[in-house]
């Protein structure tokens, strides 16, 4: 009986300090008594949790304000320069290293190109640890302060226990690859390196990164979507992101926007990312004009240097309007599944087309969206930009962090 009060008494502390930590996380500076009034804790416990938290230097001071005709009441935040994150984008042709400090400020980088078309597991892995090497060293920090390495990847990702994550990868033949261990295998090759791994479908790490710090802050039922050279999306219900049965839902891309249409990526017929994915339409751009891909160019120079046309080409125009017509009805059959109050539409692709294209989507949505939810909900684009998937990644170890109180 002693020991289950124990147990109790442990529990009931590490969730004071997770609250007190989300709360000046995203909403700090605060002083102790905008804690105790946000958090409904009483000022002692804040003032206890608060003490801790000083002394193990999670949190610091940040200046002071007056109070009616007392003492100035000292602020306090999340130090961010205590720990540090890494998270990593595995994308269509480049994987993406990025260290970050717990404000999210970027303090090094590392990019390595990925050879078009291929996505071998050896060569990823290769490079993902290479990167990880390269930041540490650029960002000189010392491996115990990093809370661990976030990995965003395509596919559907299987959080198989002790094992580590499995990645179903139809698009890129990876078939229940072990990425987890593969990395874990890696790092141990490499005296501090051997961190904490998080791996997660990319449209999840974005969607994250947009609900915490962009256009999805505040919503409790939104959907973020990623286009790239692929298409997924994360769905966010009542506040948490859904995932399914088997961690797939979210493949939003795969969804039938034309019976025994193009052939996708993943094999079947008719999916959306046949047509709004990058490389879909630079492949019905190149059609219609008969043509090739110039020897070299990459998706993205391509893909806005079609878009920079569309004034003057009409088969360029005519491309566009097409992907919005699709990319319209995809909009409209989240609209009419989840009913949410925000579409963020992100990915690099994304992005592209959004900045051109945007009062075109949404009108290509309301026609085929019900009418109600439509009126109900926006569309609008990614405000963190391209780097968006990356910066996701990174709070996956930092939510743990948060999660547990301020120990990794």
């Amino acid at each position: 009986m002693a020991a289950q009060r124990r147990t109790t008494t442990r529990d009931m502390r590490r969730g004071n300090r997770s609250v007190l930590l989300w709360t000046l996380y995203f909403d700090g500076p605060l002083s102790r008594q905008d804690l105790s009034a946000r958090t409904g804790l009483s000022v002692t416990t804040v003032s206890t949790v608060v003490g801790e938290l000083l002394g193990e230097g999670v949190v610091v001071e940040a200046g002071a304000v007056d109070s009616d005709g007392g003492r100035p009441r000292i602020l306090l935040r999340v130090d961010p320069g205590r720990r540090f994150a890494v998270g990593v984008d595995v994308g269509e042709t480049r994987v993406r290293v990025e260290l970050y400090d717990l404000a999210m400020n970027e303090r090094a980088r590392a990019d390595h190109p990925l050879e078009s078309g291929r996505h071998d597991v050896g060569p990823v892995v290769e490079r993902i640890l290479a990167g990880l090497r390269e930041v540490i060293a650029a960002a000189a920090v010392d491996r115990a302060d990093i809370l661990g390495v976030g990995v965003a990847v395509s596919g559907i990702v299987e959080q198989a226990g002790a094992g580590g994550a499995l990645v179903h990868g139809q698009t890129f033949d990876w078939d229940a690859v072990p990425l987890g261990r593969l990395l874990r295998s890696g790092t141990a090759a490499y005296p501090g390196t051997d961190l904490p791994l998080y791996i997660e479908n990319g449209a999840r790490t974005l969607g994250q990164a947009e609900m915490w710090f962009g256009a999805g802050r505040g919503a409790d039922h939104a959907v973020i979507a990623l286009i790239g050279s692929g298409v997924g999306a994360a769905v966010v219900a009542n506040g948490s992101f859904y995932h399914g049965a088997t961690s797939s839902a979210g493949e939003w891309g795969h969804t039938i926007v034309q019976v025994g249409g193009r052939r996708c990526r993943c094999g079947a017929r008719g999916c959306l990312e046949a047509y709004v994915g990058a490389e879909a339409i630079l492949d019905r751009y190149h059609q219609a004009r008969r043509g090739r891909p110039a020897p070299g160019a990459d998706e993205e120079s391509a893909l806005a240097a079609l878009i920079a046309g569309a004034d003057s080409s009409p088969a360029a125009r005519r491309v566009l309007d097409e992907t919005c017509v699709y990319l319209g009805a995809g909009i409209a059959n989240l609209v009419n599944l989840f009913n949410p109050r925000r579409i963020v539409l992100g990915g690099w692709a994304g992005l592209m087309l959004g900045d051109r294209l945007l009062p075109q989507i949404r009108e290509a949505v309301a026609g085929p969206a019900l009418r109600h939810p439509y009126e109900r909900s926006t569309v609008e684009l990614c405000r963190l930009g391209p780097d968006a998937v990356a910066l996701g990644a990174a709070t996956l170890p930092v939510e743990r962090f948060l999660a547990n109180g301020g120990t990794a």
